[in-house]
This record gives structure tokens, sequence and C-alpha cells, in this order.
């Protein structure tokens, strides 16, 4: 699947209200793989900024990642109206993929089995995976079962992805939105204890995802 594959084009910048996280990658990934002009404004989680109330205007769950798109849906005739605020990264995604015509399929069949790997990472593959960061890593209080039912989660989602990609090159046959909401989480492995060495196909497709050179940008945003 090629970027622009409709010909939709984007004259002015989508702004993308971001931090470097897992959540955060996802959409400034998307963003540099639709080589689209955007502009990012930083929200420092650390500060507090998420709870500002222009913010909370945009992402009423003060959390990012968020976008405006100043081109947004008109009617039926495609995009170029009234701009539009999008929350929630699954949600951006989708809306991306959906406007360009890209990393989501047109055959219904096939969009059927993206839809069902991006709401695997939305639902699981992201929150569970978040919880055994935060009990290993940044708890203030180390509680055992905490720590290992979330490292063990952790794990047996690992395993479940590694199933899927036996003989599989991306979770839905080509590359698609559910990759890159995955790899914005699989980046994290380490702190998650995660070996991948227990997990060849997730390693395979860990190392195909990560030399892609918009995944390279994706990550590299908001490190300056």
């Amino acid at each position: 699947m090629s970027a622009k594959k409709n010909n939709t084009k984007q004259i002015k910048a989508i702004e993308l209200y971001f931090w470097g996280t897992p959540n955060g990658y996802k959409v400034s990934i998307m963003l540099e793989e639709l080589e689209i002009p955007y502009k990012v404004h930083m929200i420092d989680i650390y500060k507090d900024e998420q709870f500002a109330p222009a913010f909370l205007k945009i992402s009423p769950n003060n959390r990012i990642p968020a976008i405006v798109d100043p081109e947004g849906p008109n009617g039926e005739d495609g995009f170029g109206g009234k701009p539009i605020s999008v929350f929630e990264s699954g949600a951006i995604l989708k809306y991306l993929a959906e406007k360009f015509g890209v990393f989501y399929p047109a055959d219904r069949r096939q969009r059927v089995v993206v839809d069902e790997w991006l709401f695997w990472q939305m639902g699981g593959f992201g929150p569970m995976l978040g919880q055994a960061h935060h009990f290993l890593a940044f708890a203030k209080e180390k509680l055992p079962y905490a720590m290992e039912r979330y490292h063990s989660e952790a794990k047996r989602l690992y395993g479940v992805m590694d199933r899927r990609l036996e003989g599989r090159d991306f979770l839905a046959d080509e590359y698609s939105i559910a990759d890159i909401a995955c790899i914005g989480w699989a980046n994290s492995y380490k702190r998650q204890q995660v070996d991948l060495v227990d997990f060849p196909n997730v390693k395979a497709w860990f190392k195909r995802v990560q030399a892609r050179p918009a995944v390279k940008r994706g990550f590299s945003v908001g490190s300056k």
C-alpha cells in the first residue's frame, strides 16, 4: 500500500498534540509514513499540560495524542471542509488511513482483519503493557502480585502476536495501521522485561517495521 493512494492532498499542516509515549509515537509514525505537512505541539505530561482547558477541548480524556486537521471532512465531497479534532490514537490512525486511502485496505474482509488487530492493540497490547511498565519500573511500592500479573500478561500477549505472525510479514499480511499501533508499544519491550528471543516471529516483525525510514523518523519526533 503506497501513501496518498487516493490522491487526497494535504495543503495545511495537521496539528499534532504529542508527547514521546508509545501512543504518541503511533501518530508521529503515521504522519511520517503519509509524508504530509504537520506541526508538533509538545504536551508535557510531567507538567500536567494535558489538563489545560485548551487541550481538553481537543482531547476531553486529557490524554495525548490528539490532532486537529484544518482540512476536515466536507460532507460527501471528501475533505477540505471545516477543521476537525480527533483524540484517541486508534481513532486518529483510522481517520488518517481512511482520509488518504493507505495502510487500511479497501477490501471489506481484509479491513475486518486490520480492525481486529488494531483493537487488540487498543484493548490489550497497549493497556496491559502500560501496566507492566508501571509496576515493573515506576511504582513507588514494589507489589509482587501486580508485577507478576502484568508481566505474565505482557508475555502472553507477545505470544498471541508471535502465533499470528507465523508465516506472515505483518499482522494483516500487508503493512497496516495495526502494525503502526503495535510498534509503539513493542518498542519498549525491554522495559516490559520481555526478551524477543522468546518470540522469534515478533522479533523478525520488529526488525522489519523498525527498518522503515518513516518509523525511524516518527520515533525521533520530540527528541530534540
